[in-house]
């Protein structure tokens, strides 16, 4: 098979993985070297700057041992395959860049063979990359549950970013969609990345020119709507996943119906909402301040998905607002709906000067469509007469609500782009 028609069908299969961003490393080019990571990033994702970065995002192969239902790569599916040899890897990452055409690697793979033997194609494209062909550009690949420690570890000393990817957010699901895989095999990588981390920032301290282990951190996966399993669970998950495996990020995916197994749910479209309502309240809780028990519960479970979450936290804890934008602390100012994490420190800033007036709110950066219903300036509302959470969310919302028959939207309602506002970034 041609290597252009590989790339066809390998850069189409890498598209269902959705766990990369911007490199965050630091990794400095090399006298003679070529290319750096240190100002660049990964492919179609957009720097803290502005920039838009590119990256060659290919899979190994799409040969996979595994017949997981979710997956497009299943064994059982009859679609065209290709595998990549180290050298062709290396060689379009080399002209790409050349051309261009990108700043990095995004290197996946289904598991070919075995784990250890896919790990071992991975790593011999990263070493051939590093010191043959001299390349310092960003590069992000996959740690592949079952894997031996020796070769995870040899391959993150090359890399600027590792990711392992749960997929299903419980043991059960993956019992149900894909049985050969268990919790264990895909938590035991992300232990391992995490302490290499650690023991190479020690080792930093001690010695300036010491071997980086994964600079950029570990990433992951998880596929929404692919089981039953509420928002509360994904939440939960993500949250433990960032206190103890110091997870740069969690990436949600929402799920695409690309089977029809009885085991999947039958759904006409992803649940595209759903995935940016769980993006925006894994922003609250890595930047945000709140825990996942704040924003949802057992008795609610899931999230609204006309409103976004800190709305949604905030009229059903009505109570504590409104606030005064003159008295508040810099940590109440963040749970206040359309005042972000910036904004909060210029009104943190502009106090010290003068008390700050409605009308000045919009020139520090707030969004008043949403921050109006629950601030007072100087002591005067500017939002409805009324602090009843239900006539508040029907401003928010601007449609009008019947409240006797008021329902929470299901979690597998058909809800069109069309139809709803997507949120993507900016104040909550």
């Amino acid at each position: 098979m041609e290597v252009l028609e590989k790339l066809r069908i390998l850069s189409d299969a890498a598209k269902y993985d959705v766990s990369c961003s911007s490199s965050g490393s630091n990794r400095k080019n090399k006298n003679g070297g070529l290319g750096a990571a240190e100002n660049s990033g990964i492919c179609h994702s957009w720097s803290d700057d502005g920039r838009c970065i590119s990256l060659l995002k290919i899979l190994m192969t799409n040969y996979c041992i595994y017949d997981c239902a979710y997956c497009v790569n299943r064994f059982s599916n009859d679609l065209p395959r290709a595998t990549f040899t180290p050298d062709e890897i290396v060689d379009l990452t080399i002209n790409f860049y050349k051309r261009n055409y990108i700043e990095g690697l995004f290197l996946s793979s289904a598991v070919f063979k075995s784990p250890n033997h896919t790990m071992e194609m991975i790593f011999q494209v990263v070493k051939k990359l590093r010191e043959e062909e001299k390349f310092n550009g960003y590069i992000h690949t996959k740690a592949i549950p079952g894997a031996d420690k020796e070769i995870v570890e040899k391959v993150g000393k090359y890399v600027d970013r590792m990711s392992v990817n749960i997929e299903l957010p419980t043991e059960e699901g993956l019992k149900l969609l894909a049985p050969k895989k268990n919790k264990e095999s895909i938590l035991k990588p992300m232990k391992l990345i995490k302490a290499g981390i650690t023991q190479s920032i020690e080792e930093t301290k001690k010695f300036r020119f010491s071997p980086k282990f994964v600079p950029a951190g570990q990433t992951t996966q998880l596929i929404v709507g692919a089981t039953a399993d509420s928002d509360l669970k994904v939440l939960r998950l993500s949250e433990g996943l960032y206190n103890s495996y110091g997870l740069k990020r969690v990436y949600y995916s929402a799920f695409i119906p690309v089977s029809t197994n009885p085991k999947l749910p039958a759904i006409k479209s992803p649940p595209l909402v759903r995935e940016n309502r769980l993006y925006q309240a894994d922003w609250l809780l890595r930047f945000y301040g709140f825990q996942s028990g704040e924003l949802l519960d057992e008795n609610k479970p899931d999230f609204d998905l006309a409103l976004d979450p800190k709305c949604d936290w905030a009229l059903r804890n009505i109570n504590l607002f409104p606030v005064e934008i003159n008295r508040a602390d810099y940590n109440m100012l963040l749970r206040v709906p359309g005042i972000g994490v910036k904004s909060a420190m210029r009104i943190i800033q502009a106090r010290r000067f003068s008390a700050i007036d409605f009308y000045d709110l919009k020139k520090l950066g707030i969004v008043l469509k949403r921050a109006q219903y629950f601030i007072t300036c100087k002591g005067k509302h500017y939002g409805v007469k009324s602090m009843d959470g239900e006539i508040i969310r029907n401003y928010l919302t601007e449609k009008p609500i019947k409240f006797s028959n008021y329902q929470q939207l299901s979690l597998f309602d058909q809800v069109s782009i069309e139809d709803k506002y997507i949120e993507i970034g900016g104040q909550f």
